[in-house]
Order: structure tokens, then C-alpha cells, then sequence
């Protein structure tokens, strides 16, 4: 709707997990560095996790995008599954085609695939998002997945990729196995301030803006502040303040146009200021004040 009035290609803050807009903040840049790392030396298992809507999704796609030519990869995003939907699932990614049933007639026919990507000096991994999902014995069978290697490497190199109770999960005496067999973990951290200004000034750039929108301070400070830095509530907000800057015709976002623009997506509920506790309370204390000096004065304790 707005795209054409402010001179731009495509909307910057859509929730899709497009790589080309993914913003590298610190933590972002670490994450990428050490999963390239651990695909690329062959790590085995690597962790990845983060708060809902910091990046996760869009991180991973942009890994893809940035590994050799000479690796194969399978990305699994339904985390509701079996352990023979899970098998299924990585042999249809790999484009593997077999009438092997059972666990044990695909594990075989992986290994063999993996054997076959050894020969010709191939990497494989598979990406498993919201991996807090799996059940217990869906992990386990990733774990066992770990046993395909040779004296001298992994075959199979596995990124699990999900929200901070998958730590918790991980902890669990039953998955004390394979927790001790992540070599690499990482986690993803909300925007600061300053990284919330950088982000929405490199999605405008992405989506094709010359430089002529503006957002004031006032108005990131705004938007970090409702956000909490949240790569996901940036993006809702933002597009928001440029629909309601469209309507006003102005390139020029002031924190009024973000107030409002956070009113229409819900207020105080759905991005809470940080006090609203704090904010239900000052009635009541105040009420308790007054009456507890009413109490003294009416008992003669407190002179006029």
C-alpha cells in the first residue's frame, strides 16, 4: 500500500524469514561464524537458540545461502513428527529415493548415501527448526543419527535450532547423551538500542530507500522500548509507523506516529511499556496513604 509513496521496491518489515534482510547485530555475526565453523570442520551436533521472533529462522536460511557449493543440506521445519517421519523427512530433503521402510532400512540407506557424499569429499548436515518441539524419543533418534561416522569424522553433521526451554530440555537425565554431544552452542540475543536503529535502517536500504525515510530518536527509542529489541515486534511496529506515516504524507516518523501505530496493534497487551504493575499500583498506594493519614488524624495522634 505504502511502497510506492515512499519510493520503495518491496515492504522492509515483512515477518518472513527472507535472508536478504537479515541484520548481522553481534550475536547474529558470532552464531554464523561458529556454525560455519562446526559444518565445515565436521563438529557433529551444534546448538542454536533464541527468544521468539529474534532470527533464528532467518539465520538459518542465510547459513544456507553462505555454505560451499560442496555441501548437501535438509531442513526440517515440522517438529510434530515421528521418528520414521523424521528419517522419512531427511531422505526426501536429500533427494534420496528408496522402498526402505523401518527405522533401521532408512538409517541404512542415509549411511550409505553418506558414504557415497564421503567418497566425493562432501559435506551433509541437517537444520532442524523449533527443535523444543521433539518429543523425547524423536531426539534420541537424532542422537543415534551421531553413530553414522568413520574412525576419523562425522558423516552427518546436526544443527538444532530453537527457543530457550530446548536448553532446558536438553538438561533432562534421558538426553544427558546427547547434550554432551553439542560441541558448538549459540544463542541469539534481542537488539540493543543503537542495533535497533542499524536494523530498521538496513531493512529501508534492502527494500530500496534512498535514505529520505527517517525515524527520529525519539521514535527508535520508542520502538526499542515496546520491542524489548525483538527483531519480530520491531518489524510489526515499524510497518506500522510507515502506514501511519503514509497517511499523514510524511517521510518523517515521529514518535506520535509510533504511539499510534503501537495502539492499533494492541497497546499496553501486546507490548507492555515495562511498568505495568508498577502502573496498577499507584492508585491503590496512594488510596492506602490517605487512608492510613486519615486514621492518625481522626485519632488525635496528628495535630491539625
Amino acid at each position: 500500500m505504502y511502497e510506492d509513496f515512499y519510493g520503495l521496491r518491496e515492504k522492509p518489515f515483512n515477518l518472513t524469514p527472507d535472508p536478504r534482510f537479515l541484520f548481522l547485530s553481534e550475536s547474529h555475526r558470532v552464531a554464523l561464524e561458529h556454525l560455519l565453523y562446526g559444518i565445515t570442520h565436521k563438529e557433529g551436533f551444534m546448538l542454536i537458540t533464541g527468544d521468539v521472533g529474534t532470527g533464528k529462522t532467518t539465520l538459518c536460511r542465510f547459513l544456507l545461502e553462505r555454505l560451499e557449493q560442496g555441501t548437501e543440506t535438509a531442513l526440517i521445519l515440522n517438529p510434530q513428527i515421528s521418528e520414521e517421519e523424521l528419517l522419512s523427512g531427511i531422505l526426501s530433503e536429500f533427494g534420496i529415493t528408496s522402498s526402505e521402510i523401518g527405522k533401521k532400512g532408512m538409517v541404512d540407506r542415509l549411511n550409505q548415501f553418506l558414504l557415497e557424499k564421503l567418497a566425493s569429499n562432501r559435506k551433509v548436515a541437517v537444520i532442524i527448526d523449533e527443535a523444543q518441539n521433539l518429543s523425547l524419543s524423536v531426539l534420541e533418534q537424532i542422537r543415534l543419527l551421531s553413530n553414522l561416522e568413520t574412525e576419523k569424522e562425522k558423516l552427518l553433521q546436526i544443527m538444532l535450532v530453537g527457543q530457550p526451554e530446548l536448553q532446558e530440555k536438553l538438561k533432562l537425565p534421558v538426553l544427558r547423551q546427547l547434550n554432551q554431544r553439542i560441541s558448538i552452542r549459540c544463542h541469539l540475543r534481542p537488539l540493543g538500542k543503537n542495533e535497533t536503529q542499524k536494523y530498521i535502517e538496513h531493512r529501508l536500504m534492502i527494500a530500496g530507500s534512498k535514505g529520505d525515510i527517517t525515524f527520529s530518536k525519539r521514535a527508535i527509542s520508542l520502538i526499542f522500548k515496546r520491542s524489548k529489541g525483538i527483531p519480530r515486534l520491531i518489524n510489526l511496529i515499524s510497518d506500522r509507523a510507515l502506514l501511519g506515516g503514509y497517511s499523514k504524507q510524511t517521510n518523517h516518523i515521529t514518535p506520535e506516529i509510533v504511539k499510534s501505530a503501537i495502539e492499533s496493534l494492541g497497546g499496553e497487551e501486546v507490548f507492555p511499556s515495562g511498568f505495568p504493575l508498577l502502573k496498577r499500583l499507584v492508585w491503590p498506594v496512594l488510596a492506602l496513604l490517605l487512608f492510613l493519614t486519615l486514621l492518625v488524624i481522626l485519632s488525635g495522634k496528628l495535630p491539625w
